[in-house]
């Protein structure tokens, strides 16, 4: 399925307040996405509860929190966790599941061009003939505002294709020579490599957290889902999808 389309994982088969009970309703971001995926069997094997999730950007959910869209649980960034829960949305005891940093990927095959320095990344971004990145998502807006830093906003919004899907996959079918997205967004893309991450300089660490929507139908189930989330022993799966620990200092290798 699509990002952005609700993706129903297998679940027992059960009715009325039994299948209210053994069901989690998530609004989560593109980044977690792969990791959602990634551990869905296993945390039904475990406690007997399937979710089915809602995938957007940080941005769009928010948005459509505010017309009224609720879950039992939602998965965005802190900053946007943390609004939420003064606004009275979420309620508390809130947790910080996994960082990502902002990267850049190219169609497979083609060449990768040097962006170890922001001097570097400067010329990368002026070379290329085409580049996408994403409108309300937190690396598109972040990027925006590099550009508009290395003084070369005009240039480069010349030549985007902008999106609030995958951006990666506008790469991959050779629309644009590069990508910018959250590394957890470009991972999952067929037809992409991996250039890097972002200089230091001009990086922006993103961390994404999880709470419980107050008015939450299943506030239990969405309690194991975020502990199971939580667990140390999830760092390996966060690392395969593009994500870090939270407070890592530097990208796995």
């Amino acid at each position: 399925m699509t990002p952005g389309t609700r993706e129903e994982f297998k679940r027992p088969i059960v009715t009325g307040t039994d299948a209210m009970a053994t069901s989690i309703d998530v609004l989560s971001t593109l980044a977690l996405r792969g990791v959602l995926v990634e551990i869905a069997d296993e945390f039904r094997m475990l406690t007997g509860l399937s979710f089915g999730a809602t995938y957007k950007s940080t941005n769009m959910a928010l948005n459509l929190i505010a017309q009224g869209t609720t879950a039992d649980v939602t998965i965005i960034t802190r900053e946007a966790i943390d609004r939420l829960e003064r606004d009275g949305i979420i309620a508390g005891n809130t947790i910080d599941l996994a960082q990502s940093r902002i990267g850049i990927a190219v169609r497979s095959g083609a060449p990768k061009p040097y962006i170890g320095t922001v001097a570097a990344l400067k010329h990368a971004l002026l070379e290329t003939k085409s580049i996408a990145f994403s409108r309300l998502g937190a690396s598109g807006i972040h990027f925006a505002n590099v550009i508009e830093q290395l003084g070369i906003a005009d240039e480069v919004r010349r030549k985007a294709h902008i999106s609030d899907s995958y951006v990666g996959e506008v790469a991959a079918r050779g629309e644009t020579e590069m990508a910018v997205q959250q590394i957890s967004e470009l991972m999952p893309v067929a037809g992409i490599d991996l250039v890097g991450p972002l200089p230091d300089e001009v990086q922006k660490i993103s961390v994404f957290a999880a709470g419980i929507f107050r008015a939450a139908r299943n506030p239990g189930g969405a309690e194991k889902l975020i502990s199971f989330l939580a667990e140390p022993q999830l760092a390996s799966v966060l690392i395969s999808k593009g994500l870090e620990p939270v407070g890592a200092a530097s990208p796995p290798p």
